[in-house]
């Protein structure tokens, strides 16, 4: 892993993230284009990259920004995450799935990724094994905090009545 970005392209990162949670994705494109150009290939970067790409959806770019974060640090559980997430955006599910499915043993004690799977399978239609993956999920995460987040994800409403119900 390379070191932490240091000052002054640690405080454009910063600052980039700070537009985006904001909401303003551009502001934060503009924060991460003044970083030093041998740096912008930097995980932290392309993460920031990525989640530009996430705000303003869009989902090319930002399978390529994860393939590319997945090359750099191929140990770390984020570039996966992010491609799977990008491919479900792009309706392509079942590859956003196997995309998952062939790491998910390499990172067994992240609840993202049993919770992603189960999204993917009840959007596959797999609700049998979406409800599996689900409560691996609330195993290794806050159970509480995870059952919540579930009952309010839109692709898990075909489990939310084996989950606890819908939402009021």
């Amino acid at each position: 892993m390379l070191p932490p970005l240091q000052p002054p392209d640690s405080f454009h990162l910063e600052a980039a993230k700070g537009w985006l949670g904001l909401g303003n994705h551009i502001e934060a494109k503009e924060e991460l284009d003044k970083i030093t150009v041998k740096l912008r290939a930097h995980p932290q970067v392309l993460d920031g990259r990525w989640q530009i790409c996430a705000a303003a959806k869009k989902w090319e770019t930002a399978i390529d920004i994860a393939a590319t974060i997945i090359q750099l640090v191929h140990e770390e559980p984020l570039g996966w995450i992010y491609r799977s997430y990008a491919l479900h955006k792009l309706k392509r599910t079942a590859e956003a799935r196997d995309n998952l499915l062939c790491v998910v043993n390499k990172f067994p004690g992240i609840a993202i990724f049993p919770y992603n799977l189960a999204c993917y399978e009840c959007q596959l239609g797999s609700l049998e094994q979406a409800k599996r993956w689900l409560e691996k999920a609330f195993k290794l995460g806050d159970a509480k905090d995870m059952r919540r987040a579930a009952l309010d994800d839109p692709d898990l409403q075909p489990l939310w009545k084996k989950i606890g119900g819908p939402k009021a």
